[in-house]
């Protein structure tokens, strides 16, 4: 594969579809190791639902925003390690090896998660979880891209991130379907030990990699692989081929060094390096700071504060945008090569920016027009009953339910009997009190308020979602996959993951926190100066390398990247003088 990336076109499909068919065992080995991308979408993903049953259960976690964060993301933080950590196994043990050691943390993460007693036992079950999702991360399309044939290899590893969004869809359905089950949280956290468990035993019976048997100097075991994924006619060549990218490799080990730091040191002190990894960062980090994990982790608290209070409305409408990104993640592979990556990141930043200010204003909206706080509505349930900030308020009969929600941690609105857009109670936040509203069949509300701007505001989640997934979703990582020199391919890919999760760590650690402090439209409209941001940098520092050989592309950052409007000024300046 030298020369060029590796893209899967449609005819490659085809092709992969044929080749399967005749060669069951190609499939084996791409189903096997793409169960770990499903297992990355599912944990990524079924916390958001889990989340709400987890504050019904605990209310230190109810009343503490930090700690709501903090269950969400642990699995981040793990996963960071846990990709750092994988990326020397996967070296020292093998791909397999590494594999196995993910699906026993994430069953043995689930199980944790599943019979936690209190919340920091959670908190411990979601590391080693993010442990395992790091590790998969980077394991599974290496073992796929390794053990499959070349010329069906980018179809087979593009398979892993259709799994990784088809896992979070999955993880929303299981979500809804546990909402009336009695232990709800548990068993959509614990139910992600099941195919842990099944790809655990598969990964038993199937080989190494034949990439790292070859480098570890066990060429029989890799011929012997090799001959049942290639026609006899081919196994020489591939051999072969094998032998000249391990000896290319380790001259380049030789060149880097063998630690990390001199590897790093080594690629920015490179001035091509450098400017692809300017490049590589920014697409990572602006990939992030659009917020879209808060809408994956988050989405049915967002519904929630657009005004559904039930957590199975909230579940279900939240589903739409987990569908819409696996979606989206198809129509990216249908036209990343067609229209280029560049073009496609930033049409997506348009669509992200207009969403994410369209749903700034309408948050603002919902807040200035949410019901009125009714002294009589809250006498009704008892003084005992009604929020003591509300009562000590010397101001109280201007409140709405926003205020009433904003005054105090310990403040609920119960909505109105009758209409629940008209003025309703501001209650004490407890269970007893919850009882007393819903004997009435009244709705509870404790993230957002009635709004008649909800559904409008689900409409542009998908909208943003649509905006996002066949864009920013995926054109980063194959950035990142082009932009960097042979030898320095691997250490530049290594350093933009890093930034990617430690971007999505600050994200999803600070979302819910920055709610309570600026409101769900500041937060909004925050996260829309981000992308405007991330969009002025991609402009002006991510190049176009569709359709490129890596050469070219050495040689266009050699130069220095400018965009084509500002390479035309300068040509005009030149010419004048």
């Amino acid at each position: 594969m030298e020369g060029g990336p590796h893209k899967a076109a449609k005819t490659e499909f085809t092709e992969c579809w044929k080749t399967s068919w005749k060669t069951p065992y190609i499939m084996r080995l791409a189903f096997s190791a793409g169960i770990g991308g499903l297992l990355f979408g599912y944990d990524t993903g079924v916390i958001s639902g889990a989340l709400l049953y987890i504050r019904d259960d605990f209310k230190s976690v109810d009343k503490h925003t930090w700690l709501q964060e903090t269950i969400v993301s642990m699995a981040v933080a793990g996963a960071i390690f846990g990709a750092g950590f994988g990326g020397w196994l996967n070296d020292k043990y093998g791909r397999r090896k590494s594999i196995l050691l993910a699906d026993i943390l994430f069953f043995v993460g689930a199980i944790v998660m599943a019979l936690a007693p209190l919340p920091w036992v959670i908190i411990i079950g979601r590391v080693l979880v993010g442990l395992g999702v790091g590790m998969a991360s980077m394991t599974s399309p290496l073992y796929i891209s390794e053990a499959s044939p070349a010329r069906i290899r980018g179809a087979l590893v593009s398979t892993n991130g259709l799994l990784i969004t088809g896992g979070q869809f999955l993880s929303y359905l299981i979500n809804l379907a546990f909402t009336r089950t009695k232990g709800t949280w548990r068993w959509m956290l614990g139910i992600a030990s099941i195919p842990a468990l099944v790809q655990f035993i598969l990964m038993l019976s199937l080989p190494e990699s034949p990439r790292w048997l070859y480098r570890a100097d066990k060429k029989d075991e890799a011929r012997a692989i090799l001959e049942k994924i290639y026609p006899a006619h081919e196994v020489e060549d591939e051999m072969k081929a094998l032998a000249e990218s391990i000896a290319i490799e380790k001259a380049d080990a030789e060149f880097l060094g063998d630690g990390m730091i001199s590897k790093v040191k080594s690629a920015w002190n490179n001035t091509v390096v450098r400017r692809g990894l300017y490049a590589g960062i920014t697409v990572q980090v602006a990939q992030q700071f659009v917020g879209i994990n808060t809408v994956m982790y988050y989405s049915p608290t967002i519904v929630q504060l657009a005004g559904f209070a039930s957590n199975k409305t909230a579940l279900a409408l939240s589903l739409i945008t987990s569908g819409l990104n696996a979606l989206g993640s198809i129509v990216s592979m249908c036209f990343v090569d067609r229209y280029g990556r560049r073009r496609l990141m930033i049409v997506s930043m348009f669509g992200i920016i207009t969403c994410l200010v369209t749903l700034s204003v309408l948050f603002m909206q919902a807040s200035s027009h949410a019901p009125r706080v009714s002294a009589f509505e809250s006498n009704h349930f008892g003084s005992n009953s009604t929020c003591s900030a509300f009562l000590k308020a010397p101001a109280s009969s201007s409140w709405n339910c926003m205020s009433c929600l904003q005054a105090s941690k310990d403040c609920a609105f119960c909505s109105n009997g009758g209409n629940k857009y008209h003025p309703g109670a501001c209650l004490a936040l407890n269970d007893n009190v919850k009882g007393l509203c819903r004997s009435e069949r009244r709705e509870w509300y404790t993230k957002g308020c009635p709004s008649k701007f909800g559904f409008f505001a689900v409409m542009l989640l998908g909208l943003y979602i649509i905006s996002y997934s066949p864009g920013m979703g995926t054109a980063p990582w194959i950035v990142n996959s082009e932009i960097y020199p042979l030898r320095y391919r691997g250490v530049g890919g290594g350093i933009a993951a890093v930034s990617n999760w430690v971007s999505n760590l600050i994200v999803s650690e600070s979302f819910l926190s920055l709610t309570e402090a600026i409101g769900s439209a500041g937060t909004f409209l925050l996260f829309a100066g981000f992308s405007t941001i991330g969009l002025v940098a991609i402009y002006f520092l991510v190049p176009e390398t569709k359709g490129l050989q890596f050469e070219e592309v050495e040689k266009m950052l050699q130069k220095g990247y400018k965009p084509k409007f500002f390479r035309k000024k300068t040509v005009e300046k030149s010419a004048a003088k």
